[in-house]
């Protein structure tokens, strides 16, 4: 009789739909809860699991772990160390975790009607307003570096055309941006109503809810030059 495996050491199934359905595998993998948000904060790029945990306010330390061990099973995302004076080690997303940008926009899209009225127990980061904000940013023919400034804190996107031909490549960053090619300020209403399209990009920058600084051809495009 074969000698059974010690409960310790036998692989760990996790949890499935077990339905032959593309949705349903899709779920097997992303389906738990923060996974997606994790995605999210990957999206902006490499994140130490320091700065996840403080992005992610109500997010257990041992569920956090968790969920980045169970990606990195899924070749959703991998961990590597920097090279030196760093010595630290960083999570980001592989080409199939960057694949989940079109889910992440739309469920941005879907969720934005939602977020009329802020709770007083709502946490808040600055670069969560960066995916509503693409959205309205998708017409812009100049590529380039668009820093964005809230009350909230800062961010920046990459716009034009061939922002997002390259597979793996950040849309968003956390943060001011090194050199910018333009800069708007806005408030962080703006940037949800820009998103849910109730409000045009060139009518916001006109009516002044939006200022742009800049002189290169990217601020240029939009005050609508």
């Amino acid at each position: 009789m074969p000698r059974q495996q010690p409960a310790a050491q036998r692989p760990v199934r996790r949890r499935s739909y077990d339905q032959f359905c593309a949705t349903a595998r899709a779920l097997d993998s992303v389906g738990d809860r923060w996974t997606l948000l994790i995605v999210r904060e990957l999206l902006a790029g490499p994140r130490r699991y320091t700065d996840l945990h403080a992005d992610l306010p109500g997010v257990s330390t041992d569920v956090l772990a968790s969920r980045l061990k169970d990606m990195e099973q899924g070749g959703l995302a991998v961990r590597r160390k920097l090279p030196p004076p760093a010595a630290a080690s960083v999570y980001e997303l592989t080409e199939r975790g960057h694949g989940l940008l079109p889910v992440l926009t739309a469920l941005a899209e879907w969720g934005a009607p939602a977020l009329t009225e802020r709770r007083p127990t709502d946490a808040v980061r600055a670069h969560w307003f960066a995916l509503p904000l693409l959205r309205a940013l998708t017409g812009l023919a100049q590529e380039g570096v668009l820093e964005v400034r809230l009350d909230e804190g800062e961010f920046h996107v990459r716009t034009g055309r061939g922002a997002a031909i390259e597979p793996g490549s950040e849309l968003y960053g956390f943060g001011p941006a090194p050199r910018p090619d333009a800069r708007i300020t806005l408030a962080a209403e703006l940037c949800l109503e820009l998103g849910r399209g109730e409000v045009a990009l060139a009518e916001a920058v006109k009516d002044g809810r939006i200022e742009v600084t800049g002189e290169g051809p990217l601020a240029v495009e939009l005050r609508g030059g």
